[in-house]
């Protein structure tokens, strides 16, 4: 059995391929739920919705939100009675999402997931770090922001000071399965707002260090591969680079995978990880995905 930390957008790339070579009633996913929200009326967990999808065979994989070949008749008459919406929601995210919210009056969040993933037909456990409410702020030279008007009304342009999110407590799962897990893999997600908020909270640490962890770096070559990753680093006066990250996951982490482009960084992150692999990270299609999913796997597959 494997355990994945995942956010939004680099990790279910990763995932796709491990579907492909690894047995998915085996996997346990646990997602960031930090940026979760309420927008036009109904809950919006988008690092969830995008792990769901992605194991459905259902996600937009061009724009890694939302369902692919969606319509968008309700955001498009939103708009024609002046009432714009911050997210683009398509009918059929907007459906999920809809029912999302109703089951959340009777469900923690946990249960409304599993309850979702089980009408998908999806057999990998899908597990919200959290069922608690977790507020998180952008701090810029333009003034407090939510993540959201940081990375979508102002399309992550300005300088980023400080990042400030909600402590809260691990869904009641979580910490059980890290532990019986044969490898936890911690995906290529942005460290600072997808995966940290994970590892930070009450025990989870700990069950990692006594877990089998391995990484994948979601910097090549002194850039991030996507998203504000590198802003939200340089933030907390990290360097943008696959070492920066190591010494963030140094505490618990057993092997790192970096990029061939990042060789020379191979002696300096040994000092923090002893092993390191390195090897070709950026995945640009399936048979890169499915590549990098036996790399990370090794003995377990």
């Amino acid at each position: 059995m494997i355990t994945i930390l995942s956010g939004g957008t680099g990790t279910p790339k990763l995932i796709q391929g491990i579907k492909e070579v690894y047995e998915p009633s085996k996997m346990n996913i646990i997602v960031n739920t930090v940026e979760n929200d309420y927008f036009s009326g109904v809950y919006v967990a988008a690092d969830i919705d995008t792990v769901l999808y992605t194991l459905a065979d259902i996600i937009n994989d061009e724009t890694w939100y939302g369902i692919k070949d969606d319509t968008f008749f309700t955001n498009e008459f939103l708009k024609e009675l002046n009432c714009p919406e911050l997210l683009r929601i398509g009918d059929k995210d907007r459906s999920i999402k809809i029912q999302k919210t109703l089951l959340m009056e009777k469900h923690s969040l946990s249960e409304v997931v599993d309850i979702q993933r089980r009408r998908m037909n999806i057999e990998s456990k899908v597990i919200p770090m959290s069922d608690e409410h977790s507020e998180i702020n952008v701090y810029t030279d333009c003034g407090k922001l939510s993540f959201h008007d940081f990375l979508i009304k102002k399309q992550s342009k300005p300088e980023v000071l400080d990042i400030k999110y909600t402590k809260v407590n691990p869904s009641p799962e979580v910490i059980e399965i890290i532990e019986k897990s044969d490898m936890v893999i911690i995906g290529p997600s942005n460290p600072i707002t997808s995966i940290l908020p994970i590892t930070s909270m009450n025990g989870v640490e700990k069950a990692l260090k006594n877990s089998y962890c391995v990484a994948i770096s979601p910097i090549i070559g002194g850039s991030a591969v996507s998203g504000p990753a590198g802003k939200f680093m340089k933030a907390f006066s990290h360097e943008v680079s696959s070492l920066s990250v190591a010494s963030m996951y140094k505490g618990f982490l057993d092997k790192f995978i970096i990029d061939e482009m990042d060789e020379n960084l191979k002696d300096k992150i040994e000092k923090l990880i002893k092993d390191v692999t390195i090897t070709k990270t950026k995945m640009k299609n399936i048979h890169d995905k499915k590549m990098l999913a036996k790399i990370v796997l090794g003995e377990v597959i």
